[in-house]
């Protein structure tokens, strides 16, 4: 199935509590759940103002309904074509 990485435009994430993360990600576990095993949330990474997701759907269109439904940005939504890392130089 295919990954995404969802960039997230949140003004201040890198300032959010470890209780509103947790609050975020049980709303996103909580829509998941609804939409059955084909939309897997991988991880997410919190920076100052944004949040980078990765994701694993079948479509670009899982990943816009997820956030539609949790009521979260998806201000870019990009498939992943490879994945590299320092193995890949070998």
């Amino acid at each position: 199935m295919p990954k995404y990485v969802i960039e997230r435009e949140v003004p201040g994430a890198g300032k959010l509590s470890a209780e509103q993360l947790k609050a975020i990600s049980q709303t996103s576990c909580g829509v998941l759940s609804g939409m059955g095993p084909q939309i897997q949330w991988v991880q997410s990474y919190v920076t100052g103002d944004k949040i980078y997701c990765v994701y694993i759907a079948e479509n670009k269109e899982q990943v816009l309904e997820h956030a539609q439904k949790g009521g979260f940005p998806a201000n870019a939504v990009n498939e992943v074509a490879a994945i590299i890392d320092p193995t890949t130089a070998e």
